[in-house]
């Protein structure tokens, strides 16, 4: 099984995180090298970035700083996991990635475009996701799902439903962009369903 790089991206409480799991067992048992990671995260660094994104008021950091962070910390990612992991064939499963920034920040938080166009040109350059998977819910629907995990991640949660609604929004606007990456999936269905909208679309790739 050759590396490949697949991104799944979504509002809160769309369920990517079951499906980055139930997918890796899946490419696991067929003996493929399998690199499960996510962002804001990944590595030591990023991870600490990540704890001043995901929590605290809503109003600490301006989209644009979001964006710098959420940026700061994609490029040690890269640089530390996700290229040395592509490098030897493994197959990464990131959960968010660089459309979670032009959403979140882009779309929903008013951050300038120009900006994060520059940063994903310099940052990720030619290490753009082989397969994007966007997990679409009803925005009020996927906050009721993500409030009932009650973990203290929750700051961009906090942040209203016409903001979500927006990030919706922005998240379609990107599937219509770059269909050949992007591929829909919805998220409103059972978790089963789901899975097997994922291995449908994903074992074509392979």
């Amino acid at each position: 099984m050759p590396g490949l790089f697949i991104t799944f991206e979504g509002g809160e409480g769309t369920g990517k995180s079951t499906q980055v799991a139930r997918l890796a067992e899946r490419l696991s048992a067929q003996g493929g090298k399998v690199t499960v990671t996510r962002e804001p995260g990944g590595t030591p660094a990023a991870e600490q970035l990540r704890g001043l994104l995901v929590s605290g008021e809503t109003g600490r950091w301006s989209a644009t700083g979001e964006a710098l962070l959420n940026y700061a910390a994609r490029e040690s990612h890269l640089n530390q996991l996700i290229r040395p992991a592509l490098s030897k064939d493994h197959v990464v499963l990131c959960d968010r990635f660089m459309d979670s920034t032009r959403a979140y920040q882009g779309y929903a938080g008013g951050c300038s475009m120009a900006l994060i166009d520059a940063l994903e040109e310099g940052v990720v350059g030619a290490t753009r996701p082989d397969l994007t998977l966007v997990f679409d819910l009803d925005p009020e629907q996927g906050l009721l799902r993500a409030r009932k995990r009650g973990d203290s991640e929750d700051r961009y949660e906090r942040k209203g439903l016409d903001f979500h609604r927006r990030l919706r929004s922005g998240f379609l606007d990107i599937l219509d962009r770059e269909p050949k990456r992007c591929r829909f999936v919805d998220a409103g269905r059972s978790v089963d369903d789901v899975s097997n909208q994922v291995w449908s679309i994903v074992s074509e790739r392979l």
